[in-house]
C-alpha cells in the first residue's frame, strides 16, 4: 500500500491583498506562503520519495520545499476559472449576483467560461497515474484547490465537504493500491519547532543575515537568564523561551513587525510563540518566557551585547515625535523595572 500526500501550494501573494477568484492565473508566494512551504518541507520531506507538481510557481516553489527535484506535470495545473478568471471576488458578485450567490450555497455549478470539471478532473487523474508509475513508494503532490477538492470527492463523497476544500499549506493523506482510499484530509502541519525548524523559517522568511545573527543572539542570551532563575528556584519553559526568541524578529521585513509576525504565527498554529512575539517590545513581566525574550533583546544592539542603558541611548534617535519619545521611556522604564526584579531574583546582576 502507497501513501500519497496530496497538498495544496502555499498562499500566494494577492495584489493589493484583495481576494481574487486566481484560477490558473500565475502568482507567487507571498510571505505566510513561503513559512507555510517550510512547514510542509520539515514535516513531510522526509517521509516520500519523489515529489510531484503543478507547473504554477506557487505550487513549484511549494513542492521544493519538499525536496530539491520536483517532477512537473501539466496535469494537476488548477482548473481554468474562465470569465472569473483573476477577478476579484466583489468584481465577480457585481457582474454575475445571481450566479455568484447561487454557487454560495453550491459551489458545483460551474463558473461561465470555465474548464468543465470533468475534463479537469480526467487531466488531474492522468498526471496521478503518471506520478505512480514513474516512482516508487510514498509521494507527495503538489496541486491547487479545486483540481485537489475535485479529486478527493471522487474518492471520498461522503466526507464533510470542509475537509475537501483544502487551506493553503494544508495536505490530505491517500493510500493507494490500484485504488485510491482516503486518509486523513485537510491536515495543517505543526511540526515541533525546534532550533533547526525555527531557522528554517527565518531563511523562510527572507530575513537578512544580520537580522538572524540578531535572534540567534537573543535567544542564546535568554535562556541563559533562563538558566540563572532555574538557579534561584524558578522554572521556565525552554524550549518556549529558545523558539519564541529565535522567531521574534520573523517579520522584521515588515512594517509593525511584532504585530505582523504574531499574527503569521497565530496562523501557522503557534498561539504560545505568537503571543510572546506579540509583547516583545514591551518588557511584559509575564509570563516568564515573554519577560526574558523581551529583555534580552533589549540587552543586544545587533547581536553584540550591551546594557539597557546603551541600548535605549542607541534607540533613542529613532524617535521622531513626542508620541515615540514617550513610548521610548514608557518602554526603558519597564525594562529597567524587569532588568532589578530579575536581578534580585537572582541575588546578583545577571542583566547589566
Amino acid at each position: 500500500m502507497r501513501k500519497i500526500y496530496l497538498i495544496r501550494h502555499g498562499q500566494p501573494e494577492l495584489p493589493g491583498g484583495e481576494r481574487i477568484c486566481l484560477g490558473s492565473s500565475e502568482l507567487p508566494l507571498g510571505s505566510m506562503g513561503r513559512l507555510q512551504a517550510c512547514l510542509l518541507g520539515l514535516e513531510l520531506g522526509g517521509r516520500v520519495s519523489a515529489v510531484f507538481s503543478s507547473p504554477l510557481s506557487r505550487a513549484r516553489d511549494t513542492a521544493l520545499a519538499l525536496a530539491p527535484r520536483v517532477c512537473v506535470l501539466p496535469g494537476l495545473m488548477e482548473q481554468y476559472a474562465g470569465d472569473w478568471e483573476g477577478l476579484s471576488f466583489e468584481l465577480i458578485r457585481r457582474r454575475w449576483p445571481e450566479l455568484y450567490r447561487a454557487r454560495g450555497e453550491n459551489m458545483e455549478l460551474p463558473m461561465p467560461g470555465a474548464e468543465e470539471a470533468g475534463a479537469a478532473l480526467e487531466r488531474f487523474r492522468a498526471a496521478l497515474d503518471t506520478a505512480l508509475g514513474s516512482s516508487t513508494g510514498d509521494i507527495a503532490v503538489v496541486a491547487h484547490r479545486s483540481v485537489n477538492r475535485l479529486f478527493l470527492s471522487s474518492i471520498a463523497p461522503q466526507a464533510p465537504v470542509q475537509t475537501l476544500y483544502q487551506s493553503c499549506g494544508a495536505w490530505s493523506e491517500l493510500y493507494y493500491d490500484g485504488t485510491f482510499y482516503p486518509g486523513r484530509l485537510n491536515v495543517l502541519p505543526r511540526p515541533s519547532l525546534d532550533r533547526d525548524a525555527c531557522l528554517a523559517l527565518l531563511e523562510a522568511a527572507g530575513l537578512p543575515e544580520n537580522v538572524r545573527e540578531h535572534c540567534k543572539a537573543v535567544a542564546e542570551l535568554a535562556l541563559e537568564l533562563s538558566e540563572e532563575l532555574a538557579d534561584a528556584g524558578v522554572e521556565t519553559d525552554r524550549q518556549l523561551i529558545e523558539s519564541a526568541a529565535l522567531l521574534h524578529d520573523i517579520a522584521r521585513l515588515s512594517p509593525e513587525h511584532a504585530a505582523q509576525g504574531a499574527r503569521w504565527l497565530e496562523e501557522l498554529g503557534y498561539p504560545a510563540q505568537a503571543e510572546i512575539v506579540r509583547q516583545h517590545h514591551e518588557s511584559p513581566a509575564q509570563p516568564p518566557e515573554a519577560a526574558l525574550v523581551s529583555l534580552a533583546d533589549k540587552c543586544l544592539s545587533g547581536a553584540r551585547r550591551v546594557g539597557l542603558e546603551e541600548r535605549f541611548r542607541l534607540s533613542f534617535s529613532k524617535c521622531t515625535d513626542e508620541q515615540a519619545r514617550q513610548a521610548h521611556a514608557r518602554r526603558k522604564a519597564a525594562a529597567l523595572a524587569l532588568r532589578d526584579k530579575i536581578n534580585s531574583i537572582c541575588g546578583k546582576e545577571v542583566v547589566p
